[in-house]
């Protein structure tokens, strides 16, 4: 009676073996490291990893391991020191053709990391992840702003057949040029309807007549808090992109954006995407200087722009923006059907189809151009100190000619790769950034709640732990050890679990794990009384183990069922921390009605089982 057959003794050993195992990567901790990929997300080839290697070694910055991806070149720094100093120096050799990126690798045994054990992630509030605070160019919303306003007073006016002889850009706000008095007169009664947030007055003794068009301070306060609440939805859309657990993306103060990305591994990319500040522009080219030969420093003729192609060379393109970013609402990248070349295929608004469908219809012939702007952060050397700076990087990355009407849906090709088309189609599908931002603080954080959260939280977690060990050890002797050695199986089947799992420890998680040590013990205590009862019912020995483990199922599994809903419930309709602590909970309930009815019930019969007349030390 009360024998263990022998897969029970092979189920147990495989699970603490497996639980050990998976575990054990969190024993090794983190190296700071530096991540380097090429512009196209790719590793840097072996010249240049040889290259990086030789000026870190000039610079007498130690390296404790390198590792060759096939996306990224991952250099192992000895102290956050070295890692800063190394990605300054690396930054400024490489230019912005790699991007350098701060990284916490784990330091996990090779053999280990290939038999699928990595360490479970850490919330910024304990360690690990990225930290970004971003601030937005508050003096580029209000340019846009007007550029906007600009544009549709144009369109306004040729709609009404009022003519102008300009309408232009000022310092103070938008300012309307016309032959004459009454014309302006008419256009300032037209502009007034439409707009009524923006103050209208003519100029005093202007010749010719010119009307004045201003923000005042409530649109202004408007327009910048919109810019702020746009590119918070567009970083919210692209973490969620990037697939990154409980972010953190919160405004702070008038213009500046934090991003906290606990547990993230791929920081560059998490850097480029985030980072990235592009926009997109369709212009038309200007068809007297296709193609364009000149240099970058030649006279262009009036109503142009120069910019330079991605491929080489410049192309002249008019001024004119016909639609940008802000108008398209899908972009996927795939493969050209019949050439077989990435590509980028988009849809547009309504608003935005309107305006392509009415532009291309009559340059069916002429070329169109998609101009890619991206505002980078770049090192460089002035003096002996390294010193970033902002700088817009503008390109052409497509032109084609226009070969039909276009309206809706159109696609975008020419592209260098497919990771570019899909690194493009991301940024485009996230949405575009209402206005130009920076990232001003980059760092891979530990707890951002101070070390003292990390001790405290394991403090509780130890305390908790003795606390229990030490009361069912006295009160139930024997079988309190074998409750106290199922308890520390638990707790490292937890660690496992988020292991495997790869989810995000928070300060919460934490409260679940030492609430887990807590109701643990539960399921052994009423399996422990159930067999003191039938003791001094008069069972025998063999009977009252049985019939302990046998009555209390029941009870253990409602509670614990119970408990387990809730902490779905919680998982299901929380955010952030809450879902944190629901993860650790649901897994500390599962673990803990496997080690306290499987384990303990196999231990009590390999100690008790089969001898009769043995006084059970309960």
């Amino acid at each position: 009676m009360n024998q263990n057959p022998l897969w029970k003794y092979l189920l147990l050993v495989v699970v603490i073996a497996t639980g050990c195992l998976y575990a054990l990567p969190n024993v090794f901790g983190q190296d700071p490291a530096l991540q380097v990929t090429t512009a196209d997300g790719e590793a840097p080839s072996p010249a240049d990893r040889e290259r990086i290697d030789e000026l870190l070694a000039d610079r007498e910055i130690a390296v404790r391991g390198r590792e060759a991806g096939e996306d990224r070149y991952l250099l192992r720094l000895g102290s956050t020191d070295a890692q800063v100093r190394a990605a300054d120096e690396l930054a400024v050799a490489l230019g912005r053709d790699y991007t350098v990126a701060l990284n916490l690798a784990p330091a996990t045994p090779a053999w280990l990391r290939a038999l699928g054990g990595q360490p479970m992630y850490l919330g910024l509030d304990l360690r690990g992840g990225v930290h970004f605070l971003m601030q937005i160019d508050m003096a580029a919303v209000i340019e846009q702003t007007r550029e906007r306003y600009r544009d549709e007073f144009r369109r306004l006016l040729r709609e009404a057949d009022l003519r102008y002889r300009d309408v232009s850009l000022e310092a103070d706000g938008v300012y309307l040029t016309f032959a004459d008095a009454a014309t302006r007169t008419q256009a300032q009664a037209l502009l007034a309807d439409e707009y009524i947030e923006l103050d209208l007055e003519p100029v005093a003794d202007s010749n010719p007549p010119r009307l004045a068009a201003r923000l005042t301070d409530e649109e202004r306060r408007e327009a910048q808090d919109f810019a702020v609440e746009q590119n918070m939805t567009t970083l919210r859309n692209r973490v969620n992109e990037l697939g990154v657990a409980e972010p953190v993306i919160q405004r702070q103060g008038r213009d500046r954006i934090v991003v906290q990305l606990p547990g993230v591994q791929d920081t560059a990319r998490a850097k480029d995407i985030i980072g990235a500040t592009a926009t997109l522009e369709f212009r038309m080219v200007d068809q007297g200087n296709f193609p364009y030969f000149g240099d970058g420093d030649d006279p262009i003729p009036p109503g142009t722009e120069r910019f330079p192609e991605r491929g080489g060379g410049f192309v002249l393109l008019e001024r004119n923006v016909i639609i940008t970013g802000e108008a398209i609402t899908d972009a996927q990248s795939g493969l050209d059907t019949q050439t077989g070349q990435p590509q980028v295929n988009i849809r547009l608004s309504g608003s935005g189809g309107r305006v392509m469908n009415e532009v291309t219809g009559g340059r069916v012939g002429d070329h169109m151009a998609v101009v890619f702007k991206e505002t980078e952060i770049q090192a460089r050397r002035v003096d002996g100190e390294i010193v970033r700076e902002q700088v817009e990087v503008e390109e052409v990355i497509n032109i084609a000619r226009i070969q039909e009407q276009l309206g809706s849906r159109f696609r975008i090709t020419g592209l260098e790769s497919s990771r570019e088309a899909r690194n493009l189609a991301l940024l485009l599908r996230a949405g575009s950034l209402a206005a130009p931002m920076q990232i001003v603080e980059e760092r891979t954080v530990g707890p951002s709640l101070g070390q003292e959260n990390i001790n405290q939280g394991f403090m509780a977690v130890v305390l908790g732990f003795v606390l229990v060990v030490l009361f069912m050890a006295v009160y139930y002797k024997v079988f309190g050890l074998i409750a106290n050695l199922a308890l520390l199986v638990n707790l490292v089947l937890v660690i496992a679990a988020l292991s495997l799992l790869q989810a995000t420890l928070t300060l919460p998680g934490i409260a679940g794990i030492v609430l887990t040590v807590g109701m643990a013990v539960d399921a052994n205590v009423l399996i422990y009384e159930r067999i003191r009862e039938e003791l001094r019912a008069g069972s025998s020995t063999q009977q009252a183990i049985e019939g302990g483990y046998g009555k209390a199922f029941s009870t253990i599994a409602d509670a614990n069922v119970t408990t387990l809903i809730a902490a779905v419930v919680l998982f299901a309709f929380g955010t952030g921390p809450i879902k944190g602590f629901a993860v650790t909970l649901s897994l500390g309930i599962v673990s803990s009605m496997f080690t306290a009815i499987l384990g303990t019930r196999v231990l009590v019969n390999l100690i008790y089982g089969g001898r009769r007349g043995v006084r059970l030390a309960i």
